[in-house]
Formats: structure tokens, C-alpha cells, sequence
């Protein structure tokens, strides 16, 4: 087992990455989004921050959020998005899925992976990068060409705050982008 000590900071800036269970496309259709927005605006109204960049894929999910001074509980507000989120899911177990015991026994579903990755975001020269990697992830997994035709993303929202140039990533204007190099961030963003 693993000696890993998740690390917290009141008002700290935070980057989550959260699998479906067996990486399955629990997330992949439009409803499943509006269910996801819906769990996360409700655990705002419950515990405030301030959601500063998200993507979803159909299999997992990359957040960055801030949490208010004197606030490190990043854990129950993820606990909290994951039983909403499950909650409102009529059809989240698939057809086909045995009802696992040693999850059973625990009280889990089929919906999330157990765990979730976390980082702490030290300085800005982070923040960017990681907010660069969160909008360039579907097309690192090959789900769209460029950042901007991927709907599920914060993209535009930083586009439309003047924070990115709509045609960073690009590879439909003359293919002329060269795809970012992530490696320094293999430490910080995991892979559950």
C-alpha cells in the first residue's frame, strides 16, 4: 500500500483529476454533463469555491478549483459531487457490470473510481500549465483536433476573458501548432 499524504491548504488552488469506474464512458452524454454541472453547482451553495477550469471526457475529468481562506476540505466537496452526481443517475450501472462485492461491502458504486488525484498549485507558472493541459486533453486523447470543438471544456471561458487566444492548439488552421510537451507535468497530474 501506498504512503500517500494528501496535502492541504486553506484558499489553496487545487488540480483534481477523477476516473470512472474500470474507465468506462460514464460522462459522454450531453445529460450526463448537465447531471455533473448540476452535482458541482450544488456543492457550491453547500461549500463555496471558485471553479476556475474544468474538462470532461467521456471516461474521466481534470478540475482546477480554489478554495475560500481557511478552507482546505477539498475531499468532502469531491465526496459530495460523486453521490450527487450518482444520486441523479437513473442508468449508472451499465448493463452487463456484476455488483462487485468488495465495493457492495463499502457502500460504493460502479460510477467513480475510489480514489482521485489531487495537487496542490504552487505559482502561477503552474497554474498555466496545468490550465494548458486541462484544455489541450481531448485532443491528447484524441476526441477532438483542437481545443476549441471540444464542448465539454473551460476553453472559451478563458478565451472569452482575453486569458487565451481562440486558436491556441489549433491544428485546423494549417496544422502549423505543435503540440504542447506535458512530461514536466507527469508528477503533478497523475494517472489513476
Amino acid at each position: 500500500m501506498s504512503d500517500y499524504r494528501r496535502y492541504f491548504v486553506p484558499g489553496g488552488t487545487y488540480f483534481f483529476t477523477l476516473v470512472a469506474h474500470q474507465r468506462r464512458a460514464r460522462f459522454a452524454e450531453p445529460e450526463d454533463l448537465r447531471r455533473l454541472r448540476s452535482a458541482v453547482a450544488f456543492v457550491q451553495r453547500e461549500q463555496p469555491f471558485r471553479f476556475v477550469a474544468a474538462v470532461v471526457l467521456p471516461d474521466h475529468m481534470h478540475f482546477i478549483w480554489t478554495l475560500p481562506q481557511e478552507d482546505s476540505d477539498y475531499s468532502r466537496r469531491i465526496g459530495r459531487m460523486k453521490v450527487h452526481f450518482t444520486k441523479s443517475c437513473q442508468t449508472c450501472t451499465l448493463a452487463g457490470e456484476a455488483d462487485l462485492s468488495s465495493r457492495h461491502g463499502r457502500r460504493e458504486n460502479t460510477v467513480w473510481q475510489r480514489r482521485f488525484w489531487e495537487h496542490t498549485i504552487r505559482d502561477e507558472a503552474e497554474l498555466h500549465a496545468l490550465l494548458d493541459y486541462i484544455h489541450y486533453n481531448p485532443v491528447k486523447h484524441g476526441l477532438a483536433r483542437c481545443p476549441h470543438e471540444w464542448p465539454a471544456s473551460s476553453f472559451w471561458r478563458w478565451v472569452a476573458r482575453g486569458l487565451h487566444d481562440c486558436h491556441w492548439g489549433c491544428q485546423c488552421r494549417n496544422g502549423a501548432f505543435a503540440p504542447p510537451d506535458f512530461r514536466a507535468l507527469d508528477r503533478v497530474v497523475g494517472d489513476l
